[in-house]
């Protein structure tokens, strides 16, 4: 059996790269897709009123990456001072009956949690196809 040592070398690159931050950048770039996806869905199922013409719409947001230990987490906001009341729901103003939420944020999350591992799986495929070249 034959070895070949230059590809043995190149192969040993190749691992060292991405032991020393494709990782870290993959990671980063795999919450704020969970993250991006997570606001397209939201937004989609905010429901706008006649009233206030969507601002409960408009006003979701991304945060910014932070990195606690192993675990990476990126804030999908609204701070629309009335979002939890539709959310959750609300009482009426007299008091005497109750405005079931819309579960907007509570419904996507779920949808993309359930998403996540075949979403994280092909990019992780995708980086290290890259990062071998057919290998």
């Amino acid at each position: 059996m034959s070895v070949n040592y230059q590809q043995l070398k190149a192969f040993e690159r190749k691992l060292a790269k991405l032991a020393r931050g494709d990782f870290e950048k993959f990671c980063e770039v795999a919450a704020k897709e969970l993250a991006a996806r997570l606001l397209s869905k939201v937004v989609k199922i905010t429901p706008v009123a006649k009233v206030d013409g969507g601002t409960l719409r408009r006003g979701w947001t991304i945060g910014q990456v932070k990195k606690s230990g192993s675990i990476y987490e990126i804030e999908v906001i609204n701070p629309v001072e009335y979002a939890q009341y539709v959310e959750f729901g609300h009482r009426t103003r007299n008091h005497q009956g109750w405005v079931n939420g819309r579960f907007m944020m509570t419904i996507s999350a779920d949808q993309v949690e359930q998403q996540a591992p075949a979403i994280l799986e092909r990019k992780l495929f995708n980086m290290l196809k890259e990062a071998f070249n057919g290998y």
